[in-house]
């Protein structure tokens, strides 16, 4: 079983692999740098073999881990200026993967600001295939969505599309959030509805594609489209949905990154020992 949380690169960048270990984590996901804001430091030469030397040395798994892109990019902006922008900032953030040998990159799919599905959708399969041109091996991550105003990617069907249209293939997979899927109206609930949503996913996305679950239950009923997590179990998917999900990330070896609050309620180390449990 490969399970982590986002963890914090605060002070170092290597501080994020300490941060994990000490959670007790076999997988984890940062952001490479603050996600709020448009520039990023450099990563030296010797920050970025710091990073690798100890990942070599700790017993996490190269490919459980994952940097999520920053939270100010809009890949299917239809305005200029800010979609220059955020396209800039993905290849930049599949760069500094590669330089530290983070294999993957989760990226939000964004908002066609009203501008129509069609257009959103050629606005990212542009700017993912500048993504692919970078020259090194990282995979970016098609995360899906919970249906908000203006989104794209929340149902199974556009999101294979999308998909479909971006080559080379080995460039590309896709994330799946638990949260987001059960706020669009995917149900998660029971055994049951695990197998048939995931039966619906593969039919449509596939399972060879899925390289990482953001497993987070969520504060919203099915079918909101509201992207708010909860703590593993005590959400609206609830802890029979969860444990169904956990046991089929597991035998599919799929590594699962929580994205769940820290609050009066419980932290990253009971969120993750609450999924050890379920499993």
């Amino acid at each position: 079983m490969r399970v982590g949380a986002h963890v914090s690169i605060s002070g170092s960048l290597d501080a994020a692999i300490d941060n994990a270990l000490e959670r007790e984590c076999s997988a984890f996901q940062i952001f490479t740098r603050s996600p709020r804001s448009w520039t990023a430091k450099e990563i030296s030469e010797k920050d970025a073999k710091t990073f690798r030397e100890k990942m070599a040395s700790s017993k996490i798994d190269r490919f459980a881990t994952v940097a999520h892109m920053p939270y100010l990019p809009n890949l299917a902006s239809p305005n200029a200026a800010a979609y220059t922008k955020s396209v800039n900032t993905l290849v930049k953030e599949v760069e500094r993967c590669g330089k530290i040998g983070i294999p993957y990159l989760v990226a939000h799919l964004g908002s066609h600001m009203g501008m129509g599905e069609e257009k959103g959708i050629k606005q990212l399969v542009n700017a993912f295939s500048k993504a692919a041109e970078v020259k090194n091996d990282v995979i970016v991550l098609l995360e899906n969505t919970a249906g908000q105003k203006n989104s794209v990617g929340s149902d199974f069907k556009q999101w294979a599309e999308i998909f479909s249209k971006l080559k080379p293939k080995d460039r590309f997979g896709v994330c799946f959030d638990t949260c987001h899927a059960f706020a669009y109206g995917y149900d998660l609930r029971t055994e049951n509805s695990v197998e048939e949503t995931f039966k619906k996913f593969d039919d449509e996305v596939g399972f060879e594609n899925l390289k990482i679950l953001h497993l987070n239950d969520s504060k919203g009923e099915i079918g909101c489209n509201l992207d708010r997590h909860e703590h593993i179990g005590i959400g609206k998917i609830g802890e029979k949905g969860m444990a169904a999900v956990i046991r089929l990330a597991n035998k599919k070896k799929i590594p699962i990154i929580l994205e769940t609050p820290i609050d009066d309620i419980r932290d990253d180390f009971a969120n993750i020992k609450k999924v050890k449990e379920l499993a």
